[in-house]
């Protein structure tokens, strides 16, 4: 029994030993040498730059700036800034900052390119994280690389651009209008959806993998977080980066180092210096530091491939196989397993019943555990209703409903394999795991190649299988060890899902440790006390639901998001106060006695397509509109040309531009910038009334000129949207309470005015 025991604790050991290795656990500040990064320094720029909300179109944005190239001179470099208008994919239109700076090599063959973006979310996000941790590290590891005077036979371009947070736009201004982009070979771009937690390297590619990660894995960073499961998530997903638009527009490869935990901070007003973990800062310059040596002397003409490569992360470092071993890998395990089977029958050390009451009990767990995690979640919302406001799908005790779903589907896993279990059975009951592993590595090796890395623990398993039929009492602790891959590999996943995806998905967690319970039968079988486990597990599960409970309420440490919108619409003469809520708290409640059902002449955009909850009908207070001046509205051959000028009036965030009518646009330009209405076409739908976005900076007017069909008869609607809500004197809003925070990804404080500009026929 001790030893069980002793299994049992290094598997929880091994457990959480393979999810705190991911990433640094101390803190790199106790004095390092003046040429080595500095954890102190960089978040001396973290503070500096993540203190003020610093959106595209803010003073603190211009500050930031400042900021950027002052520290980049210090280390005697020559800056250069990029200006320029710009507009996206997700039809966004700003006028853009890019900053810019060349080390140059002794023997070039492509420019290494280190990225991140220096403009924050808007409106309230202060961007500590997301991206100044970023910038923070390129920053000070530009700094550290200088000072010990690494040769480098690469040209090292350091890029920091702007406007990610709206569209990438000026990551797209540079890779069209900028000459450098043509000498580039490679981008290491950092980034940021959380504050905290281990970062994970995301490999952009123009085909396949094989030679990029070939060469990350000479680097040997200390902590690498890479697998090709997400390699071939990420290809499938709708990702945008800035490294996006380069891979896209100019067949640039790289790499994005991005962490994703604690994503209730990611674009909110909890985005500050304080919650930045500074191991998830050491973290990135562990990969920086490493990279920026390796690639600043590697061939850069030569990282592009046709093949790709399987790889993963364990903590004895990286591991990696062609994509052609895939299938040959699956036959060899199946035909391992029937000869294994074969070996059993003939050797009469297999029972046909107890195999099939281990197939009983496998199905049992995945079904029972696949309805908890897909109905309990749902649940757990409907108990606590509040989670809702919290729109990144990812609570402030998100981690502890994590370790309740575990604790409670290992529980009922016990429970279930209790009433199969017998004393010699164990080999019997591991068939079951083994097939169903065996099939969904061939379904992986046809629909998510990526992930076919988890064949390796499948290979220790059937080693297993074979010494429980040689061994009717095998060494339990040698038998702990050989089942230590599977946890290594797995575990990580566990957690990760749900972090990644949102609670959302904790399904997928409780059927993985489903999945790996089995794998682990060598060592979880004989054990003989799975009843009084299951009543010990289910107690902690209690537990932890409770502690999630406990901290389940808002507080100034765990906000509330609320949001609060006045909405005046011009052409009605009337006006409105908007929420996002579903429920109301008593800081906005107050707007919303007066509610009305027609919602339909108010649209509003969000991030997540995020519906407004509630509408109520306001005062309205006389919102100054902005100047309209139509200086050419003229008929040639059979286009209509119109051209106008839209003058702020108040200071300004952005201006919406929608068309009312079904018009199909044969040109248009915002400010003189032709755009495209071929590439962009989404855009310029006569289906779709929206056009584009304009980001105001320094309140500069708007300049529509736009052509049409000689007979149409154009509308276009305006909304002119600033964030000062809480500022507006007329309006009187109260500050929030401290355990509230505006809501994120949605328009938000904010002074809306509607205006539709009509053109006589």
């Amino acid at each position: 029994m001790f030893k069980k025991i002793i299994a049992l604790l290094i598997f929880s050991l091994a457990a959480y030993f393979s999810i705190k290795t991911l990433m640094p656990q101390e803190n790199f500040i106790d004095n390092p040498t003046n040429s080595e990064f500095s954890n102190t320094k960089a978040f001396k720029h973290v503070q500096n730059l993540g203190g003020d909300a610093h959106a595209v179109g803010t003073n603190a944005h211009e500050d930031a700036a400042v900021y950027i190239i002052k520290e980049l001179e210090k280390l005697g470099l020559e800056v250069q800034t990029q200006e320029g208008n710009s507009f996206s994919d997700w039809g966004t239109f700003a006028k853009v900052k890019n900053i810019a700076t060349r080390i140059k090599g002794t023997d070039n063959s492509k420019a290494l390119v280190l990225m991140s973006h220096y403009d924050s979310a808007g409106h309230s996000s202060k961007g500590a994280s997301d991206a100044s941790s970023g910038v923070a590290t390129v920053l000070e590891g530009i700094r550290a690389f200088i000072t010990k005077g690494t040769a480098h036979k690469n040209d090292i371009i350091i890029l920091f651009t702007d406007g990610e947070e709206l569209g990438l736009n000026g990551a797209r201004l540079f890779v069209k209008e900028h000459p450098w982009t043509k000498d580039i070979g490679l981008i290491l771009n950092f980034e940021a959806r959380g504050s905290g937690g281990p970062s994970f390297t995301l490999v952009e590619t123009t085909d396949g993998n094989a030679a990029l990660m070939n060469e990350f894995i000479k680097a040997n960073p200390k902590y690498p977080v890479a697998n090709s499961l997400a390699y071939s998530i990420y290809k499938k997903l709708p990702n945008d980066t800035d490294l996006t638009v380069f891979r896209k527009e100019a067949n640039i490869q790289g790499f994005n180092f991005a962490f994703i935990d604690d994503h209730y901070d990611y674009h909110a007003a909890l985005d500050t210096p304080e919650r930045l973990d500074n191991n998830t800062l050491s973290h990135q310059a562990s990969y920086l530091m490493p990279l920026l040596n390796h690639f600043g002397n590697t061939d850069l003409t030569n990282l592009e491939s046709a093949e790709n490569n399987v790889y993963f992360n364990s903590p004895l470092g990286m591991h990696s196989y062609p994509f052609t071993w895939i299938l040959p890998l699956v036959i060899i395990a199946a035909v391992l397993f029937l000869l294994i089977l074969i070996y059993g029958r003939r050797h009469k050390k297999l029972k046909g019943i107890e195999i099939g009451k281990g197939f009983l009990a496998l199905f049992s767990a995945l079904l029972v555990n696949g309805i908890i995690g897909f109905f309990g979640w749902k649940a757990i919302l409907q108990v606590y209703p509040h989670y809702n406001e919290i729109l990144h799908g990812f609570t402030y005790n998100g981690h502890l409903y994590i370790l309740f779903f575990v604790l409670l589907s290992l529980s009922i896993t016990f429970y279930i394999y209790k009433k199969v279990y017998t004393a010699t059975n164990t080999k019997e009951l591991l068939v079951a795991p083994i097939f169903i592993w065996l099939l969904l590595n061939f379904g992986i090796s046809q629909e998510l190649q990526g992930a076919s890395f988890f064949i390796v623990p499948l290979f220790f398993a059937l080693g297993l299988f074979f010494i429980l039929l040689r061994k009717d009492k095998p060494n339990i602790l040698a038998t702990t060890l050989l089942c230590l891959p599977a946890i290594f590999i797995l575990a990580p996943f566990i957690q990760q899902f749900p972090i990644a995806l949102g609670l959302k998905i904790i399904v997928a967690s409780s059927v993985l440790i489903v999945l790996l319970f089995g794998l682990l039968l060598p060592v979880l079988g004989f054990i003989r006390r799975k009843k009084s486990l299951g009543h010990l597990l289910l107690l902690a599960s209690g537990i932890v639901f409770g502690i999630a409970h406990l901290n389940s309420e808002f507080t100034p440490e765990q906000p509330k998001p609320n949001s609060l919108v006045y909405f005046q619409d011009n052409d009605t003469q009337k006006s409105y106060w908007i929420t996002y809520d579903k429920i109301l708290d008593n800081w906005n409640e107050s707007y919303f006695k007066d509610t009305i059902s027609d919602k339909s002449n108010i649209t509003l955009g969000s991030k997540y397509n995020t519906k407004f909850s509630k509408v109520a009908k306001a005062a309205t207070i006389g919102i100054p509109k902005s100047t309209f001046n139509i200086s050419i509205d003229t008929i040639i051959n059979q286009e209509r040309k119109i051209q106008l000028c839209i003058m702020p009036n108040r200071k300004l965030n952005s201006i919406e531009i929608n068309s009312k009518t079904k018009n199909s646009f044969t040109s248009f330009s915002i400010n003189g910038t032709e755009i495209s209405t071929k590439t962009a076409s989404k855009f310029f739908n006569p289906n779709s009334p929206k056009i584009a976005t304009y980001h105001l900076v320094n309140n500069e007017p708007l300049e529509l000129s736009f052509s049409i069909h000689k007979d149409s008869i154009p509308q276009i609607v305006l909304l002119e949207t600033s964030h000062d809500l809480l500022s507006n004197k007329t309006l009187n809003i109260p500050n929030r309470a401290d355990n509230m925070i505006p809501k994120p990804f949605v328009i938000n404080d904010a002074v809306i005015v509607k205006n539709t500009l009509r053109f006589n026929d």
